[in-house]
């Protein structure tokens, strides 16, 4: 589900404490989470509800004004259900701190055999040393332009980047990336360094 940075903001400052949408079937399960750049946001509860259940206290409870705002944003789609969406910020990202952490001796190794993995699953053949070299060498460096410099399309690039940021080895900056501290002590280690 994708939260708009305003409403990340509420949620963080507790402002913000649910969100509606007009699906077709719910996208999202009670219980449910998702990493954000706030956090890991928790899907509590996840309930159709009819139009006139929409109140103004429950807009503003999702960042609207108006309960007629609410009502607007969510008649761009003219076909689903209204379903209201609570949230709540469960805790920090785990990747966060991740990337920090640096590894040791069996951690290396089992990274290692991930972006094997990762090496071997891939279509385009193996890409993840590659990566990490063309972002240890171009912090901060636009995607397209990184993906335009390895030969290969911008959104498959950025797919293989998130991999690597699920392992810990990468962050994402307002422009570009960077390997964390965790990514540089692997590519030190498989570079032999």
């Amino acid at each position: 589900m994708r939260l708009p940075p305003d409403t990340l903001a509420g949620l963080a400052d507790g402002r913000i404490d649910l969100a509606f949408r007009r699906w077709e079937k719910p996208r999202v399960k009670p219980g449910g989470r998702q990493r954000t750049s706030i956090g890991v946001v928790g899907f509590e509860a996840v309930d159709a509800v009819p139009r006139r259940a929409i109140t103004v206290v429950a807009a503003r409870r999702a960042g609207f004004a108006h309960r007629t705002e609410l009502l607007r944003f969510l008649d761009r789609r003219t076909a689903g259900a209204i379903y209201r969406i609570q949230l709540r910020v469960v805790g920090p990202d785990p990747r966060v701190a991740l990337r920090e952490e640096l590894p040791d001796e069996a951690a290396v190794v089992d990274i290692e055999k991930r972006l094997a993995r990762l090496d071997r699953a891939s279509p385009h053949g193996p890409w993840t040393r590659d990566v990490l070299r063309a972002i240890a060498a171009n912090p901060e460096r636009r995607a397209g332009d990184l993906a335009a410099a390895m030969g290969r399309p911008r959104l498959p690039f950025k797919v293989d980047v998130r991999k690597l940021k699920e392992l810990g080895l990468t962050e994402s900056l307002p422009i570009g990336y960077r390997l964390s501290p965790r990514g540089r002590a692997v590519l030190g280690h498989l570079e032999g360094r």
